[in-house]
């Protein structure tokens, strides 16, 4: 008997309905599938089941290693599925996790389920993810202006995805359950950050500062800069006022355009050191 482990965040999916429900959102003719942490294999499964879909999952426990070898001996054999014994965070780091462009579907462990999202939407190789998260941090991806969870995160997503909440997971649907509810969200990519902006690692910074204070006003945030912004401001029509979960996708694109030669500079300068 396989217990899941909590240094490595794991709560297995054992509800078949929300497995069903997953497999259907997946977008047709998908070829290419990448799972994170497929666990006991119950998603996998189903996954293989996709008519001419090849799967690749990363598996960062050594236990469950033997586990699904054997489950899908045949289709390990067939050239269907590949396992790799690895932290998919450390793929990540080294690249993509697939040299082809691919679907990601996963159970995120919730302590890193924000790092690994951020990585599969800077990775180009990526076109997608339905993923299921703490139901907290599916809102703050899907958040619109606005809305009270609208962040940084919100942003950055809505700048290259169509965002949508899928549903609602409650704890009994996990082994062990976890003490709160799940999400599984779909984004697509629409393109890439670079399309919009030409350092994300800049604007990165600059979204950090805007939303370190959110329920301030935006100003505030700026002490230094607070000249620019405001032209940027009188320029884009926005209010002086204005707090950073009021802002739309679009102004905060408008609005690093009158800073970034500072962020820039700063992020030249740190590469320097």
């Amino acid at each position: 008997m396989i217990k899941a482990k909590k240094h490595f965040g794991q709560n297995f999916l054992c509800d078949k309905s929300v497995v069903d429900k997953i497999i259907q959102a997946i977008p047709k003719d998908t070829k290419n599938i990448v799972e994170i942490g497929p666990g006991l294999g119950d998603l996998t499964q189903e996954l293989l089941k996709i008519p001419q879909a090849r799967i690749r999952a990363y598996e960062i426990d050594k236990d469950l290693i033997p586990i699904l070898n054997k489950k899908f001996q045949n289709e390990i054999e067939g050239g269907n599925f590949e396992l790799i014994h690895q932290d998919a965070s450390d793929a990540f780091n080294q690249g993509s996790l697939s040299d082809k462009e691919y679907f990601l579907v996963a159970n995120l462990p919730y302590y890193i389920a924000t790092n690994l999202i951020l990585k599969a939407l800077e990775d180009q190789n990526c076109l997608g993810l339905i993923v299921m998260v703490q139901k907290e941090v599916a809102q703050k991806f899907c958040a619109n202006e606005k809305e009270s969870n609208f962040s940084a995160l919100g942003v950055l997503c809505a700048l290259i995805c169509q965002r949508q909440m899928l549903f609602d997971i409650q704890p009994q649907s996990f082994n062990p359950p976890p003490k709160i509810t799940s999400a599984v969200m779909k984004l697509i990519k629409t393109t890439h950050y670079q399309q919009k902006c030409e350092n994300i690692k800049a604007f990165k910074d600059f979204l950090r500062v805007c939303f370190q204070n959110p329920r301030k006003q935006l100003l505030s945030n700026f002490k230094n800069k607070k000249e620019k912004i405001l032209k940027a401001f009188e320029a884009l029509n926005i209010s002086s006022t204005s707090r950073a979960h009021e802002i739309s996708v679009d102004s905060y694109l408008k609005i690093y355009n009158y800073l970034k030669d500072d962020y820039e500079r700063r992020k030249q300068k740190s590469r320097a050191k």
